[in-house]
């Protein structure tokens, strides 16, 4: 089944008429008419960015970490040195500087307590880069941001009480009435995590306005290179940093907002007893992280069962694979070949993944915000080139637990 032309309609069990409730009440023969309105579905509606200054050529990564560390290990600097050619990546983003070395030296230190210098730099760090990142998504979306009625914050890289949602919403200067909701820890999958819960926001609140931010940093798991945690060059060759921003609403208001993507549903599903292969802990040396050998076979054997579980009962059931566009979280260059291979895709299917990983390197739960725009960018060229689009198509991450999270979307881009 080939979805390539435009439909007019939803999936019929997704369309949401308004219903209006009556209920008489005998007490003095009066009768209370109560009206639910209930709103379509979710839209995105502007997308925005943000990272921290310093910039990182993985052609120099190996030279420049090994410096700042101190560390002389020869086997171990020829093993980044093989791994930062296998990421793919070229560029990213990271908020450690050597100023922050010269200021904070036990950073490169190995053994000692650090976690509350850690957290200092992050939680300042992360917050600041979400408010760039708002900033930017509220531009686009050209409405003030007094319009904002419900904020989703998505971190894995604080630690702190009040949250980070509470520092954002002061940052940005939110009504204080602001409907706020955090997600902490949800690594890798907590970009489509918070999408997921924005959009039960947007379709529960009619006329709501949803910011999603997304904010993550590295300095949390920072340490020296050691013989005895081989696994963690892994990270150093591969994750970056940054902010990712979402507007969502259902019903946009014509000429005033433009939709990009329709979120017609969405689902989420963990893997039992694969707890321990995305592996994180905060300790007082920060976080320590590891993701297990067997994590992108893991993520092949499942994939296809969760997203023929998407697609059942949708406009999309039984539709080819290849006729779909995919946002898929660039978790590494071996997770996408694998579900590239498991779903029989072509090469061009995964390109906005593979050019996020390129030029950001996994910013964990931001990384599908670039893919998004990724995506916009490709739509816009094929349109002018009178290239035939895909409408339909999903977006995937996976992350602790091993947990899988999906959403059936639809492309508005024009």
């Amino acid at each position: 089944m080939k979805i390539t032309k435009k439909y007019n309609q939803t999936p019929q069990f997704l369309t949401s008429p308004s219903i209006n409730f009556i209920f008489s009440m005998a007490n003095n023969g009066d009768s209370i008419k109560i009206t639910n309105s209930v709103s379509g579905n979710a839209t995105i509606l502007a997308l925005g960015k943000a990272f921290p200054q310093q910039l990182v050529m993985q052609d120099y990564l190996v030279d420049g970490f090994f410096k700042s560390t101190n560390c002389t290990d020869h086997e171990l600097k020829q093993k980044l040195t093989r791994l930062c050619k296998t990421t793919t990546v070229k560029t990213r983003y990271v908020v450690m500087s050597e100023e922050i070395l010269k200021n904070y030296p036990e950073l490169a230190t190995e053994g000692l307590p650090t976690v509350k210098q850690r957290l200092d730099i992050s939680n300042k760090a992360v917050t600041q880069m979400a408010i760039d990142a708002s900033l930017s998504c509220v531009k686009v979306w050209g409405r003030p941001l007094s319009s904002i009625t419900h904020l989703v914050y998505v971190s894995s890289s604080e630690a702190r009480f009040p949250g980070g949602d509470l520092h954002l919403a002061r940052g940005l200067g939110l009504k204080p009435d602001v409907c706020r909701i955090m997600l902490a820890f949800t690594g890798c999958s907590g970009g489509v995590a918070g999408l997921r819960v924005a959009k039960d926001l947007a379709e529960n609140n009619p006329g709501s306005r949803v910011l999603l931010a997304t904010s993550e940093t590295t300095i949390v798991g920072f340490r020296p290179p050691s013989a005895q945690r081989p696994y963690d060059l892994v990270g150093v060759a591969l994750f970056g940093d940054g902010a990712g921003a979402v507007i969502l609403g259902a019903d946009p208001v014509p000429g005033v907002e433009k939709p990009l993507f329709e979120l017609t549903s969405a689902i989420q599903q963990y893997l039992p007893d694969t707890e321990k292969t995305i592996d994180g802990r905060l300790t007082e040396e920060g976080i320590k992280f590891q993701l297990g050998r067997e994590l992108p076979q893991v993520i092949e054997s499942h994939v296809k069962e969760f997203c023929k579980k998407m697609l059942k009962g949708t406009v999309c059931s039984g539709a080819e694979y290849n006729d779909l566009f995919w946002a898929v979280h660039p978790g590494g260059p071996a997770i996408l070949s694998k579900v590239e291979g498991r779903l029989q895709l072509k090469p061009d299917k995964l390109s906005a993944s593979r050019d996020a990983l390129r030029d950001f390197g996994n910013a964990s739960s931001n990384t599908i915000v670039y893919v998004l725009e990724n995506l916009v960018e490709e739509s816009k060229k094929k349109r002018e080139k009178g290239e035939e689009d895909s409408e339909w198509g999903l977006i995937l991450a996976f992350g602790p637990g091993i947990t899988f999270e999906g959403i059936l979307t639809r492309n508005l881009v024009c």
